[in-house]
């Protein structure tokens, strides 16, 4: 269960967009968090509290396959993204590194920046605490929920016993 306030952001938000191309010489988590969504909302990565929700519309996290964007996102405190919809690259990107994400279609309309949400990914309800609205994702599959929990699909290996072969 989370609860945060919504960082709002619009249809067709591309990797570029949540981490631009030229801080991409580094893979650790916190420099690439220090500039999240910078050329798009310069407010986000000085503001975003730890526990906030980042909800977008449309194709959210479409462009390059780099799982730089959701290891930005989830470094910034965000611990799940909401949208209309995600790039399918994206959204499996997200579940490799361990940040949720829930599909809501156009119910995503009904949110906008500074809401207070409470998400439940376990069974897919998401309210709106600011206008008492109640909107419901597709709950993430039990081992979707376990590579969340465990801090990625990396982890989520090595906590299991690792790979086994014919599996």
């Amino acid at each position: 269960m989370f609860e945060g306030k919504v960082w709002r952001y619009g249809d067709n938000i591309d990797t570029d967009v949540i981490i631009p191309a030229r801080y991409l010489n580094t893979f650790e988590p916190k420099a690439l968090a220090a500039h999240c969504m910078e050329d798009i909302d310069t407010t986000f990565a000085g503001n975003v509290a730890e526990g906030d929700i980042m909800v977008g519309g449309r194709n959210f996290g479409c462009g390059s396959s780099r799982e730089h964007a959701p290891i930005s996102i989830a470094a910034s405190g965000v611990p799940v993204v909401i949208a209309a919809s995600f790039a399918r690259i994206f959204y499996r990107n997200g579940i490799n590194i361990g940040l949720p994400l829930l599909e809501i279609g156009d119910d995503v309309e009904k949110i906008s920046a500074g809401d207070r949400l409470r998400v439940d990914t376990a069974t897919g309800a998401i309210e709106n605490l600011t206008t008492g609205d109640t909107f419901h994702a597709h709950p993430l599959p039990g081992f979707v929920q376990d590579i969340a929990r465990a801090g990625g699909l990396l982890n989520y290996i090595r906590e299991n016993g690792g790979f086994r072969h014919g599996v």
